[in-house]
C-alpha cells in the first residue's frame, strides 16, 4: 500500500518505479483509492466514480455500483498508469469518492463507503463498524450545525432532493417507470 499525493511532474519515471515494484512483488491488480468534491450532501452515501485498464476488471467491479467513466486517455498520473497496464500485465481500477465540496478535511463517511466496497471487490474482511458509527456520528454533528444556519440547511436540502432524483431517475429507471405503469406517484 501506498499513501500520498499524485507527482506532477516526471509521471513516466514515477509510474515505472511503481510498475517496477509491482512486478518484483508479483502484484496483478492496482487500485488507486482517492476522492473528489462533488454534489453530494453529507447526509448520503457517496457515489464511486472508476475508471479502469481493462473489460476483465470493468465486468468485476460492476457489481460494486460503481459509475465508469468512459474517457479515454491520460488526464491525471492515475489515468497515465491505467493506460500503461496492459502492457505490462496488470489491471488497474480507480475508485474515487464523491464528496461533499462544503466539507474540508476528511469525511469519515465517505472514508467507510470506499473501504466497504474495496472489501468487497478484494474478498478481505475488515471490521467496520467503529468506523460506520464516527462517519455517523459526524454526519449528526455536521447536521447539528447546518440547523444553526438555515439558509445553508435550505440548500443542503435542495441538494438532497436533486441527489436523490438523479439517483432515482438514473440508477433506478426501470423500477420508476414500472411504478409509473401502476400508477403510482413518484412525487
Amino acid at each position: 500500500m501506498f499513501l500520498g499525493k499524485e507527482p506532477n511532474l516526471r509521471w513516466a519515471e514515477f509510474a515505472e518505479c511503481m510498475f517496477t515494484l509491482s512486478r518484483e512483488f508479483g502484484v496483478k491488480q492496482i487500485y488507486f483509492i482517492g476522492s473528489v468534491a462533488g454534489l453530494v450532501p453529507h447526509t448520503r452515501e457517496p457515489r464511486l466514480l472508476c475508471s479502469v485498464s481493462d473489460t476483465e476488471i470493468k465486468e468485476r467491479l460492476q457489481h460494486f455500483g460503481v459509475k465508469f467513466s468512459d474517457y479515454e486517455g491520460p488526464a491525471s498520473f492515475i489515468t497515465y498508469m491505467i493506460t500503461k497496464c496492459n502492457a505490462r500485465d496488470i489491471s488497474m481500477a480507480s475508485i474515487v469518492a464523491t464528496v461533499p465540496a462544503y466539507v474540508q478535511g476528511q469525511n469519515p463517511k465517505c472514508i467507510e463507503a470506499v473501504t466497504r466496497r474495496l472489501t468487497g471487490i478484494l474478498e478481505v474482511h475488515i471490521e467496520l463498524d467503529e468506523l460506520r458509527h464516527i462517519g455517523d456520528d459526524f454526519e449528526r454533528r455536521l447536521s447539528d450545525a447546518l440547523q444553526e444556519q438555515p439558509e445553508l440547511a435550505s440548500t443542503i436540502n435542495k441538494l438532497e432532493e436533486d441527489y436523490d432524483n438523479e439517483i432515482f431517475d438514473s440508477e433506478m429507471g426501470d423500477l420508476k417507470t414500472w411504478l409509473q405503469q401502476q400508477g403510482i406517484r413518484l412525487d
